[in-house]
């Protein structure tokens, strides 16, 4: 055979495709994601396999402890928001992952201008708040966790009970708890708490939309009995709830009044350059954010006391929106 012809032999031959290392990271990460933070019910799955439970809940503690151990170690604490203090307004800006900003293009009007966090004591009322903890507080007499988180979602009726949920609109004894006053605050707040992200964030009111799952929380210090108890684990709301675009939360009652522990917490950075920005609950305050990994958060285990939270989320979606409850007091 000619050198020519050599030449001639090698450009036809197809070329081995070698590994690329970025792609196999990535690959590797997405199959050793898992989902964590409060695990929300599906009420039309009422069983699994104990094998099942065991299996994910080792897994689930390794995982945990493992992340616990590499955010905690050589990490320096900002305190984003004290309970002492009154904030009108404050902000934190950090880049937008770059998978968030991806998913984002499908929704040019819902594009942030800068991915971040904020914190207001301004947005919601005392009296405002005061209502929205009477009605979870009345609601949860009919239900609660036998672990430590409970949970009441007025959207899809789904109401902690022992280690299981149940539909609180089944229950004829609890439609005394949903009075009108407490379903127009409600959504009041709702109105209120996304007029402020659209603002914060530089996007179209209009373009965003209340998401599943929106519930109120109720946190003890009482040992978990199962996975929706184990509220305290590192996550990225984006991660665990698909349709998440937007997060937001308001406090019901005091941290260091009414409980110890339970501060959120915010996980910026890896390594030694890892930094923790801590929100203590206040009576009425809002924080939100955006749900992609730029904020990687998870909320400090409830030591003492009980605290009430409300989690509000938004879509950019319209396939994933929610509407209000609607009850007979309508």
């Amino acid at each position: 055979m000619t050198k020519e012809q050599n030449i001639r032999k090698r450009k036809n031959e197809s070329p081995i495709k070698e590994n690329n290392p970025t792609e196999i990271k990535e690959n590797d990460s997405k199959e050793k994601k898992t989902k964590s933070g409060i695990q929300f019910p599906d009420l039309g799955k009422a069983t699994r396999s104990t094998t099942h439970r065991v299996w994910t809940r080792s897994v689930m503690i390794i995982s945990v402890m493992t992340v616990v151990y590499f955010y905690t170690k050589d990490s320096k604490e900002v305190k984003f928001a004290l309970q002492k203090e009154t904030i009108p307004l404050r902000m934190q800006k950090v880049p937008c992952s770059q998978k968030y900003l991806a998913e984002m293009e499908e929704f040019p009007k819902c594009v942030p201008s800068t991915c971040g966090r904020f914190v207001s004591d301004s947005l919601i009322t005392k009296t405002e708040t005061q209502i929205l903890l009477n009605l979870v507080k009345d609601v949860l007499k009919y239900g609660g966790s036998s672990g430590g988180a409970s949970i009441l979602d007025l959207h899809s009726g789904a109401l902690s009970q022992g280690d299981k949920f149940i539909n609180v609109y089944s229950l004829p004894q609890a439609n005394d708890a949903f009075k009108k006053e407490s379903l127009v605050t409600y959504r009041l707040v709702k109105s209120k708490i996304k007029t402020a992200i659209a603002q914060r964030f530089g996007i179209d009111v209009d373009s965003l939309y209340l998401t599943h799952p929106t519930f109120f929380s109720r946190i003890t210090n009482e040992t978990a009995k199962t996975i929706h108890d184990e509220y305290w684990h590192p996550h990225v709301d984006k991660e665990t709830y698909e349709s998440f675009h937007y997060t937001s939360l308001l406090y019901l009652n005091d941290y260091k009044k009414d409980f110890n522990g339970g501060r959120f917490l915010f996980i910026d950075g890896m390594e030694k350059n890892k930094t923790i920005s801590a929100i203590e609950p206040k009576m009425g305050r809002v924080s939100a954010f955006t749900s992609g990994s730029e904020n990687l958060h998870n909320v400090e285990k409830v030591t003492d006391g009980t605290r009430f939270a409300i989690t509000i989320s938004f879509t950019c979606n319209s396939n994933f929106a929610i509407n209000d409850p609607k009850l007979s007091v309508d």
